[in-house]
């Protein structure tokens, strides 16, 4: 294979691992004892350029064994009982199968049950590589016969390794400046093939050799960062970036929504999140913050990006800093529960309306008193069903606003105690 970088062979295809001693950023996987990589099934979970198929293929060639490799997005189970046939063939000869499925997420259940046989048999063994969860998008069944490998996105240090191999494969490589390698190594965000997919574009501009930050940053396009909006990278940033703000950590609740903004997020999507956490996660220890959610959301629709990206973070950050309490949350659950388990009971007659004489025979709003014609404005009377004992459902917390809901809460508590304690006085004797 020509060390040409304009070679049509992509210079990942080139510089791909043929052992395990080449393999950089994996040692969870490059450490197991040999045996274990000889004779296990494994699924490799992890990013874009993080490995997985490099490595299934040294499996295959340490082991000499036949490697057969399938796509999940292109092949289905007429492909795969092809294979089958042919593996129990090779079983009788003593030369058992490896079958690397890429993507394997994308198989259905009952693509990934036809599976089941040939693994539990020993006619195949299986690698299965997928970007996304295995214990959300894989059957339970597969899962337990075979062994999962999480493989990591890769760190500078291994991709500096990645970039140095580069240079000294090519015959005639770029000079970049530090500054430069920096620039393509945060780029890359983790991937090694798409550091070498810039490193092979940039030697392919014959009009440059020396580059410089600035000239780097001018002919590439800038990458997104690593994400899928409907993927497990989407549902990482935002439990990141929730759980920041309810730790009250504000400077990583910025990073964590900057990286979600520059990763091309849905702003909406982000606001609806916020607005949820206003009232879930705060409630009534700031009753005004669920108001300003909704109101950074309306200069959004009216500034668009990126000035009301600035209002997202201004929001972000009364967040962070704002008492927290789930108390409403909390309450709203109690209500919902109750309301279903007695959901039977009627209202007590004297707090309904009577706008009919029939419903005033049947004794509706008989004994109901008008609160504000009541000592205190306060009737202490009994509102929830007569057949239901009265429950506390709402327990506000001594923190930011919701202390002075206590005391109010405790103000009406105790006067409707004492307001029950003088009904059940005896009468005195005239």
């Amino acid at each position: 294979m020509t060390k040409d970088s304009c070679d049509t062979v992509p210079l990942a295809e080139q510089l791909r691992p043929t052992c395990l001693s080449d393999v950089v950023g994996q040692p969870q996987l490059t450490g197991l004892p040999y045996s274990e990589l000889q004779a296990s099934s494994f699924i490799f979970w992890g990013p874009p350029g993080s490995g997985k198929t490099t490595l299934a293929r040294i499996l295959g060639a340490q082991t000499e064994q036949e490697f057969i490799c399938l796509s999940a997005v292109f092949d289905g189970i007429a492909e795969i009982r092809k294979i089958f046939e042919r593996a129990k063939l090779s079983i009788k000869n003593d030369k058992p199968i490896l079958v690397f499925i890429d993507e394997i997420h994308r198989f259905n259940k009952a693509q990934q049950d036809a599976l089941l046989p040939a693994i539990e048999s020993g006619f195949i063994r299986l690698i299965g590589a997928t970007t996304e969860n295995p214990s959300f998008s894989l059957n339970s069944a597969l899962l337990s016969r075979t062994q999962v490998i999480v493989l990591t996105a890769l760190d500078d240090a291994s991709l500096r390794i990645i970039y140095q191999r580069a240079l000294d494969f090519l015959e005639n490589p770029i000079e970049l400046d530090e500054d430069s390698q920096c620039l393509l190594i945060e780029l890359s965000d983790g991937d090694a093939r798409y550091l070498l997919n810039l490193v092979q574009l940039l030697c392919s501009h014959n009009k440059e050799r020396t580059w410089t930050r600035e000239k780097v940053s001018a002919f590439l396009s800038k990458r997104s960062l690593n994400y899928d909006r409907n993927g497990e990278q989407h549902f990482n940033l935002i439990s990141a970036l929730i759980k920041s703000l309810r730790a009250s950590d504000c400077d990583a609740s910025l990073y964590w929504l900057a990286r979600m903004i520059i990763a091309g997020e849905d702003p909406y999507y982000l606001l609806r999140r916020l607005v949820r956490f206003a009232a879930e996660d705060i409630g009534s220890a700031d009753p005004q913050l669920l108001p300003i959610a909704i109101s950074v959301w309306q200069s959004y629709e009216r500034l668009g990006k990126p000035e009301a990206e600035l209002h997202i973070a201004e929001l972000v950050i009364l967040l962070a800093t704002s008492p927290k309490s789930n108390s409403v949350y909390t309450a709203w659950n109690k209500a919902m529960r109750a309301a279903k388990s007695t959901g039977s009971l009627p209202p007590p007659k004297s707090i309904l309306n009577a706008p009919t004489s029939l419903m005033k025979e049947l004794g509706y709003s008989k004994n109901y008193v008008y609160d504000h014609d009541a000592e205190n404005a306060f009737s202490g009377q009994n509102c929830f069903p007569d057949e239901m004992k009265r429950r506390k459902l709402y327990h506000p917390k001594e923190l930011g606003f919701e202390r002075e809901i206590s005391k109010r809460i405790n103000y009406w508590d105790n006067l409707r105690d004492k307001i029950q304690k003088e009904k059940k006085k005896p009468l005195g004797r005239i």
